[in-house]
C-alpha cells in the first residue's frame, strides 16, 4: 500500500464502541456458560486497540480543523489505486484487512490529512521538478504471459499471432498464477509503482505500441510475452507541474517527518489525555499501514 495510508485500521472497531455506556451490564451475548456484557466487551477492546483508536480519533479532530481532504481528492486516490491493482483491487483490500471500499476510504482520508500536515514543511527545487518530469513515463495498462523458457515463449507468441485470445492463452500457459486467472492483467503501471517490476520488463513494455504483442522478453523470472492495452499521452510540464510537485514532496516524506508533524499538531491543539489507561496513546509513533 501507499506510504501515505498511515492510519491504523483496527481502530474502527473500537470507535463504534465509543458511544457505549462503559458501566453497562447490558448483555451483548448470552450462553449457558455465561454472558458477555457491554462493559466486558468495551474493556477488552479498549485494552487491545484503545491506544490506536484514541490516536485516530484525536488525529481526525485536530487535523480536520486545519486541513481539508475533499471527496474529489479522496476518490482520485482510490481510483488511482484501482487502476494500479486492476482486477486485484478487492482481493488486495481483503488482504490488508479492509471490509470494503468505504473502510479503505476512512483510513485513507486520515492518511491524507497526516500527509498534508507533514508536507507543508517539505521544500523542493525547480531542478528536482524538471528532473522528475524528464524521467516521467505516462501510465500504461499491461498484461503478460510468463513462461519458463524461450521455446515455450516463442510458441505462445505464435499462438497469439495466429489469432488466439491473449486471456485464454494466459490462463492456460502463464506461470504467473496471480495474473493468469485475470487473463494476464497486471493493471496500470506508472511512475509510482514501476520500480516493483523488473527493469527489462518495464523497458520492453514502454517500447510497445497499444495492442502490440512483444517478442519474448527475458527477466529474472523467466520469459514474458507482453501486451500494452492502453497508454496515456505525456502532458506538458506546465500541465503536470502541480502533480509533479506533490509527487516529489511525497517521495521525500519519512515516518519521522510524519511523527514530528503529528506531535507539533497535538502540541498546538493543547491535547491532553485524561484516561490514565490511555495516557501514552499519543506518544506512540505513527506507523504506515502495511
Amino acid at each position: 500500500m501507499k506510504k501515505w495510508i498511515l492510519a491504523l485500521t483496527m481502530a474502527g472497531s473500537v470507535l463504534a464502541l465509543g458511544a457505549c455506556n462503559q458501566t453497562s451490564s447490558e448483555k451483548v451475548a448470552e450462553s449457558k456458560a455465561g454472558n458477555v456484557t457491554q462493559e466486558e466487551l468495551y474493556n477488552t477492546m479498549k485494552a487491545r486497540y484503545g491506544e490506536q483508536a484514541l490516536q485516530q480519533l484525536v488525529y481526525e479532530k485536530v487535523l480536520s480543523k486545519k486541513y481539508k481532504v475533499t471527496d474529489a481528492e479522496l476518490n482520485a486516490k482510490v481510483n488511482d489505486l484501482k487502476e494500479q491493482l486492476g482486477t486485484n483491487f478487492d482481493a488486495t483490500l481483503a488482504q490488508y484487512g479492509y471490509k470494503n471500499e468505504a473502510d479503505l476510504k476512512k483510513t485513507m482520508k486520515l492518511g491524507m490529512l497526516q500527509e498534508k500536515a507533514a508536507m507543508k514543511d517539505v521544500k523542493v527545487t525547480d531542478k528536482e521538478l524538471k528532473d522528475y518530469y524528464a524521467s516521467y513515463q505516462p501510465d500504461i495498462k499491461v498484461r503478460h504471459i510468463l513462461v519458463k523458457d524461450e521455446k515455450t515463449a516463442l510458441d505462445v507468441k505464435k499462438q497469439l499471432d495466429g489469432g488466439a485470445k491473449f486471456e485464454d492463452v494466459a490462463k492456460k500457459s502463464s506461470t504467473d498464477t496471480a495474473s493468469a486467472q485475470n487473463g494476464g492483467d497486471l493493471g496500470t503501471i506508472n511512475n509510482t509503482n514501476k520500480d516493483q517490476y523488473d527493469a527489462d520488463f518495464i523497458k520492453a513494455a514502454y517500447a510497445l505500441k497499444v495492442n502490440e504483442i512483444s517478442a519474448p522478453v527475458k527477466t529474472q523470472f523467466g520469459y514474458h510475452i507482453i501486451q500494452v492495452t492502453e497508454k496515456k499521452e505525456k502532458k506538458s510540464y506546465n500541465e503536470m507541474k502541480k502533480d509533479i510537485e506533490y509527487q516529489v514532496k511525497s517521495s521525500k516524506l519519512t515516518s519521522d517527518d510524519i511523527n514530528k508533524a503529528m506531535q507539533n499538531e497535538l502540541k498546538a491543539a493543547d491535547v491532553k489525555v485524561n484516561d490514565k489507561d490511555l495516557k501514552d496513546a499519543l506518544n506512540a509513533p505513527t506507523t504506515p499501514a502495511q
